[in-house]
């Protein structure tokens, strides 16, 4: 895993390594978790800019397609999620269980 690295003014990027999951299959939503130690460091950095539900703007990359997003605050997991969208796992070919190499910018 990669920490922050400034990429402009405004944007941090995050990069690291997730298994994709399902929320309640069949028909579910499909995310990545963020590791926790990434989770705590955003939080902890830019926390101030959440919007409801602990949603953070951002734009994230996984191989060639990039795309404008959030992630989420999940209470439970104590980690942000990433909702993976059926076009981009059809762009990518990406499935429940496969480990992706994520990029966040925040």
């Amino acid at each position: 895993m990669k920490m922050g690295t400034l990429l402009s003014k405004h944007k941090i990027k995050y990069e690291f390594v997730a298994t994709v999951w399902q929320y309640l299959p069949p028909g579910g939503w499909h995310f990545v978790s963020l590791p926790k130690e990434t989770a705590k460091e955003i939080r902890d950095q830019l926390g101030w800019q959440e919007e409801g539900w602990g949603r953070l703007r951002a734009v994230a990359t996984i191989g060639e397609t990039e795309w404008d997003t959030a992630i989420w605050f999940d209470t439970k997991q104590k980690t942000y999620l990433l909702p993976l969208k059926s076009i981009i796992r059809k762009k990518e070919n990406i499935n429940v269980g496969q480990s992706v190499t994520v990029a966040v910018w925040i």
